[in-house]
């Protein structure tokens, strides 16, 4: 199970929440990274009011999504649509990302269109070299390309090439399905979907027959997923991912990898 991976990583995050000023840095860098996109508004900090154990920042009102169930329809549809754009915007052309799930960090501004983003505590920088290798595993997913999903999860740490072809299968299978909203270019209705179930079912078999542990990176991005597709099942939302997804290959430029050092 790697349970004392797992462990170290909460331990890591637990004491990351707590330094208000690093949450401070974090809602300062996540507000003027995300001033080009209209979608979302991120609360100003005040930092001569904040210390270690005292954050200030601007407040901001908004409906949680708990109370966004009963908004027309498209109104839905866009809540959700936005912050899959956020979490692929953040981490493939950023490599900055707030992994906390929690959805009371969105606040929906009907008066302005805007979602208002709050508790940046979680936030992480990715290196370069990790996104660009889980950008092709996803790109790769999203062409139903299941052998550079193989190839390039290996490259990645998630596999070593030493696995049984059951955990190879199973491990390639759950990639496949968290792509399934993007193999088609139709709207994608959450509200129906099973992927979380049934990458759920492909655990047992992924945690007797795993070798390693999954790359550190995936605890916090893989839980922001989860919560997403969540968030999108509630408000049953429905909307093309695959145009999405088209949208952020285009947009999508390796990031520069430090050279690796040769020994003479």
């Amino acid at each position: 199970l790697f349970i004392e991976n797992i462990a170290k990583h909460m331990k890591l995050e637990l004491a990351q929440e707590c330094d208000y000023r690093r949450e401070a840095e974090c809602g300062r860098r996540m507000k003027e990274m995300l001033a080009v996109y209209p979608e979302y508004y991120v609360p100003k900090v005040y930092e001569d009011l904040s210390s270690d154990q005292v954050l200030t920042t601007e407040y901001i009102t908004g409906l949680t999504i708990d109370r966004c169930v009963d908004l027309p329809q498209p109104t839905k549809n866009y809540i959700a649509e936005a912050i899959l754009k956020l979490v692929f915007r953040e981490l493939f052309l950023h490599k900055y990302m707030q992994t906390d799930p929690n959805w009371a960090n969105f606040l929906y501004n009907p008066d302005t269109n805007k979602i208002g983003l709050l508790d940046f505590g979680a936030t992480r920088e990715y290196s370069a070299s990790f996104v660009n290798t889980y950008f092709k595993i996803i790109d790769a997913a999203a062409n139903m390309d299941k052998e550079n999903v193989l190839k390039y999860s290996r490259e990645i740490g998630f596999l070593t090439g030493y696995e049984s072809k059951v955990m190879n299968d199973a491990h390639v299978e759950s990639v496949m399905l968290l792509a399934v909203p993007f193999h088609k270019n139709q709207p994608f209705s959450f509200g129906k979907q099973t992927i979380t179930h049934e990458i759920q079912e492909l655990s047992g078999v992924m945690l007797k027959e795993r070798l390693c542990p999954p790359p550190p990176e995936v605890y916090s991005l893989h839980r922001k997923l989860s919560g997403l597709f969540l968030l999108a099942g509630k408000l049953d939302a429905q909307f093309n991912c695959y145009k999405i997804w088209r949208d952020i290959r285009t947009a999508y430029r390796p990031f520069p990898e430090p050279v690796a050092a040769h020994s003479s």
